[in-house]
């Protein structure tokens, strides 16, 4: 357990730069990596899950100083993509080893663990936002966006133009 939380503070310290909102706008996004078949995902299959009213969020940086506010937020939770995703491994016990690297266009990283995301309630609040003011990923300029709603530093692991979602596991 020791190893993922080191491994997780590493990822988002060594990705703790600022965003770059004005990459390429991403309309699809991949699941890689530790899986028995790859997936591409676009706005139209995300059609086919539960949306889910987000409502506003205030987005703060690494401080906790309010940056902006996001309104009517929709989505649908990250765990509930990653349902249809069959993972390479010999063991259930053995999903405790993997976790999510989701990379933005700018090459922002975000990491959950599979604990994180399937056995606490912060997976409850992780989502791939779909509307933000009335508006669809392919009108937004930071089109497929992501967000972990429960967390108190909301700008952290808020990511713009998600590109991949990588399943790795920790050896």
């Amino acid at each position: 357990m020791r190893n993922i939380l080191f491994i997780l503070f590493l990822a988002v310290a060594l990705n703790a730069t600022a965003q770059d909102t004005a990459t390429k706008q991403t309309l699809q996004f991949t699941i890689t990596g530790g899986v028995e078949k790859e997936s591409l995902i676009t706005p139209d299959s995300l059609k086919q899950y539960k949306t889910v009213v987000i409502g506003d969020i205030k987005v703060t940086d690494h401080t906790g100083a309010f940056k902006h506010k996001d309104d009517d937020l929709k989505g649908v939770l990250l765990k509930d993509i990653l349902s249809h995703t069959k993972y390479k491994t010999s063991s259930p016990k053995l999903l405790s080893r993997f976790y999510f690297v989701c990379t933005g266009a700018d090459g922002y990283k975000v990491v959950y663990s599979w604990n994180e995301l399937y056995n606490t309630t912060v997976g409850d609040k992780v989502f791939i936002i779909t509307e933000k003011n009335g508006k669809g990923i392919n009108e937004l300029p930071e089109s497929i966006q992501m967000t972990s709603a429960s967390d108190f530093k909301t700008g952290r692991r808020y990511l713009h133009n998600l590109l991949k979602i990588a399943v790795e596991e920790v050896q």
